[in-house]
């Protein structure tokens, strides 16, 4: 069995859901070393999140980032409040979207659904590049 970890920097985006599949691949050419394995993806924040969606209609990512903001106010009482009104409620997000995905690898691509794609989840207005830790193993 094969392990393999490399952290990359994602370039830096606006508040909302964003495919990143192409950018997280173009920087994973070693996945086409493995016949079966597994993909986990860790993203190294607490104010953003990384997930699995709908890569298919753009429509799909104005609706969640809309349902978040429905669900999670900026509003809202926050006690943490020091690093503006849009930290907290990032930190919710993030907790309830989750920092990690395990992907299966089959004959050196992602075994992905058909409309199927890996979602930066971006829930401050303003962030710098989002790291993450790629975590490869298999044969």
């Amino acid at each position: 069995m094969t392990w393999i970890q490399k952290e990359i920097t994602l370039r830096a985006r606006s508040r909302g859901f964003h495919l990143v599949t192409r950018e997280v691949l173009e920087q994973l050419p070693e996945l086409r070393e493995f016949s079966v394995g597994m993909l986990n993806i860790f993203i190294q924040h607490t104010s953003a999140s990384i997930g699995i969606n709908e890569n298919a209609d753009p429509d799909v990512r104005i609706d969640l980032e809309m349902g978040f903001n429905k669900i999670v106010r900026e509003d809202f009482p926050y006690v943490h409040t020091i690093e503006g009104p849009d930290d907290m409620p990032a930190h919710i997000k993030a907790a309830m979207i989750g920092n990690s995905l395990s992907i299966p690898i089959t004959d050196g691509q992602l075994n992905l659904g058909t409309w199927q794609g890996i979602y930066l989840c971006e829930h401050r207005n303003r962030a710098s590049g989002r790291r993450l830790v790629l975590t490869m193993h298999g044969e």
